[in-house]
């Protein structure tokens, strides 16, 4: 019999990583309501949260936040990292600012301490961003993207 629950724990905790990068709040709501953990990682190390963050879900997120899913809990072994520097990396402002009011720690660095924090990432993707301006012809492709 324990094997059997296990089993659905851990196929419907699969569920709600994929329903929290790809569903519907509705979908999030759901899976939760049928006994999945917000801030347990499926079989891969993925937690809902940092997918959603990636995925740039902010009704997900709020979803996940809600249902207590831990702002500052790494996603991953050295693959991923943290939901807040995921949003700040791939521009996901209103999904930062959901996980900063839930607590997410902007110092706080991936890889187990020895990454960048979100921070860092803003710091150094500002960074890149300038370097790119300063090249030749950047400002025919910023032109071209506007």
């Amino acid at each position: 019999m324990g094997g059997v629950n296990r089993r659905r724990r851990k196929k419907i905790q699969r569920r709600l990583v994929a329903a929290a990068g790809w569903g519907t709040p509705r979908d999030v709501a759901a899976l939760l309501r049928r006994g999945a953990d917000p801030d347990l990682p499926d079989q891969d190390g993925t937690t809902p949260l940092y997918r959603a963050s990636v995925q740039g879900r902010s009704f997900n997120v709020q979803t996940l936040l809600e249902a207590g899913a831990d702002a500052n809990r790494e996603s991953g072994d050295f693959d991923e990292g943290l939901p807040l520097c995921a949003a700040v990396c791939h521009g996901h402002d209103e999904v930062a600012a959901l996980l900063i009011a839930a607590g997410a720690d902007p110092e706080l660095r991936e890889d187990g301490g020895t990454g960048l924090s979100a921070s860092g990432w803003a710091a150094k993707l500002q960074t890149e961003r300038h370097d790119d301006d300063q090249r030749p012809g950047a400002e025919r492709r910023r032109g071209a993207d506007h």
